[in-house]
């Protein structure tokens, strides 16, 4: 299945699941809770709030070489969201992805996460924990703080 079947299939309209794509056209479901959501309306509004040019976008599908991936948000400068706006998976990675953790994921699934969107052109990996609690990754190392938002909190309360 390719990811522009899956946006227009009338079966996945309306779930409350996030939906990506395996290396074989396999839909792989998540259910998420409520507190997912909330760190990911946090983050956005962060986002927004500390960078005056570029978009916040949350569940971003981006295609990778493991299918489509969905990142819970990113933020693209103007110039990635330019050509990236009109399509239907992000053939580019915006700079920044974000992972909300869920109880369901595990370490090495957000190691392929991570690697799969810097091989896409991101520049930076955020994690962010059921606690509020936020990593930041360039494609080499785990990072103190973001570079590309060094003002960006490392604890998030919801």
């Amino acid at each position: 299945m390719q990811w522009q079947e899956v946006c227009e299939h009338p079966s996945f309209k309306n779930l409350p699941f996030k939906i990506e794509l395996n290396e074989y056209g396999k839909v792989l479901m998540t259910p998420v809770k409520v507190y997912h959501s909330a760190f990911q309306g946090e983050i956005e509004f962060l986002l927004r709030s500390l960078l005056k040019t570029g978009k916040a976008l949350p569940e971003c599908a981006i295609a990778t070489s493991k299918g489509t991936k969905v990142a819970d948000v990113v933020w693209a400068s103007d110039e990635v969201f330019a050509q990236i706006k009109n399509e239907i998976e992000c053939s580019i990675a915006p700079e920044i992805c974000i992972e909300v953790i869920s109880l369901s994921n595990t370490k090495e699934e957000m190691q392929e996460k991570a690697q799969l969107y810097f091989e896409q052109g991101a520049k930076e990996f955020w994690m962010c924990t059921k606690n509020g609690d936020m990593t930041f990754f360039n494609d080499k190392k785990e990072i103190k703080q973001s570079l590309l938002v060094p003002s960006f909190p490392h604890y998030i309360k919801l």
